[in-house]
Formats: structure tokens, sequence, C-alpha cells
């Protein structure tokens, strides 16, 4: 119970991976600020976690709209002072070709992808700040942010800037015992808001040199491990939990087989 009553805000907790960051953070007894745009689907991952209403904040946060963010973080402050935990996690996965994209497709990705981050780190880090606290963000990346996709160029783009600022953040907070760092999680098929085919899914699952998607003990566990004590001492670090799909090119079946052979 490393985390009992630690405050963690969770954007995007109403995804995949939200869910099971949530999940993780609760487990561990810490109280929980749930954001998503979509209130009805907070309400419902709280209820299927069992998360009791006095340890639990959700808060429909359109992270699009500045002013939602400055509300999120002052039901954060009235409620419980400051966060200890800050987990960038929303993210906007779409599919497009760059001729065709409209520019306000392009704007929404990078409004969600990396200027909400900044947004919600700029003012969490605020609370800590005024409370006399440390504490800890995570911004969630993707190996996307080193090698393009095509389709995903406005993703991968995003993502890389997102590492970018999250150094820059780790920088200039240190002096201030907040430490920022980067969690990479694997493949997870299931969004409901970046929707993928199935023969994505599946051509995506056959890169992973570890063969399987992305869990929900996965990433939850690095990023509790880099909000813990036990990493005290880092900041700035960018950590992938994919399975090796970072790496390079992996496609299974090839094994074993002499160069020139079929």
């Amino acid at each position: 119970m490393e985390f009992q009553d630690k405050i963690v805000v969770v954007t995007g907790a109403a995804g995949v991976f939200g869910r099971w960051i949530a999940a993780h953070f609760a487990r561990e007894g810490a109280r929980l600020v749930l954001s998503d745009r979509r209130a009805d689907e907070l309400q419902r991952v709280a209820a299927e976690l069992a998360l009791a209403p006095d340890t639990t904040l959700c808060h429909a946060t359109e992270l699009t709209e500045t002013g939602s963010i400055l509300e999120l973080a002052a039901a954060v402050k009235a409620h419980w002072g400051a966060p200890d935990v800050v987990v960038n996690n929303a993210g906007l996965y779409p599919k497009f070709s760059l001729l065709d994209m409209d520019v306000a497709d392009w704007d929404r990705i990078f409004a969600v992808n990396l200027r909400a981050p900044f947004l919600v780190s700029r003012e969490m880090a605020k609370l800590m700040i005024a409370a006399g606290k440390p504490g800890s963000i995570i911004n969630i990346s993707s190996g996307a942010s080193r090698q393009m996709r095509n389709g995903s160029v406005p993703y991968c783009t995003s993502k890389t800037a997102l590492e970018r600022l999250s150094k820059g953040l780790a920088l200039e907070l240190a002096a201030h015992r907040i430490r920022v760092n980067v969690v990479e999680p694997g493949f997870a098929p299931g969004s409901e808001v970046s929707m993928l085919s199935d023969d994505y899914v599946e051509r995506m699952t056959k890169r992973i040199p570890l063969g399987r998607t992305s869990g929900p003990q996965d990433a939850p566990g690095a990023i509790a491990y880099l909000c813990s004590d036990k990493a005290s001492f880092i900041t700035g670090a960018v950590l992938s939990v994919d399975g090796g799909n970072s790496i390079g090119t992996f496609e299974t079946g090839e094994l074993g087989k002499t160069p020139g052979t079929a």
C-alpha cells in the first residue's frame, strides 16, 4: 500500500489504459481524481472498481479547453489541496493521410496529446509547490515518438514533442522536488476514442517480440514504480514497456532460417 491516501490524478481515465492505471493505484490505497470528457464513463469506471465516494473525485474535463483544465485543478485544490501524482494519460491516435486530413483534426490531436499535458502539468505543479509537497508527473507517450508510422504522422510527431516537453518540465521542476518521467506503454487495442480495425490489431500484434499485447499490469506497474520512493532519483527518464515493439521491426515465423533459404 505504498500509495495509501496519496492523491493521484489520471486523465483519460475512462479509456483502456486509464482504467488499468486507476485500478492499480486504487489497489495501492490511493485517493483518485478521474478525469475524462465522458462523465458517464467515469461513473462506470468508479462503479466497476468499487471506488468509495469519499476517496474518489470524477471530473468531466474537455482537454481542448483551457478553462476546463483550470476547473479540474480548482476541483483538486478544493477537495485535497494538491496531488501527489499526476498521470497525463489521455491521448488521440487517429489515422490520417497528411494530404487528406483537415487542419482542425491536426489541431485537436496536438491539443489533446501535447497542449493538455503541458497545461495539466503546469497547474498541478503549481498546487504541489504552493502546498510545499514533492510530487511525480508521468506523461504517457509511445514508441511512435521514435519511429514514424504511415497514416499516423501527427500522432508520432505529438509524442516526440511530448517527450521533449517532459524533459523540460523535469529540468524546471526539479528544484521543487517534482519529478517528471515518461512511460511508453505497449500496444493495447480496445480504445473507444481511437478505433482500430481487426486487421490493424492483428498486424501490430505480430510485430511485438514478446508475442502479446499490453496487459493491465504492464504499464501501470511501471508508472507506479516511477512514482514511488524506489525511483526517487529518477527524473526526465523515458521507460518503454512495450514487449520490445520499439526495438525494431519483427516478424513472426522468420527466426531460425538461414539467409537465402525459403
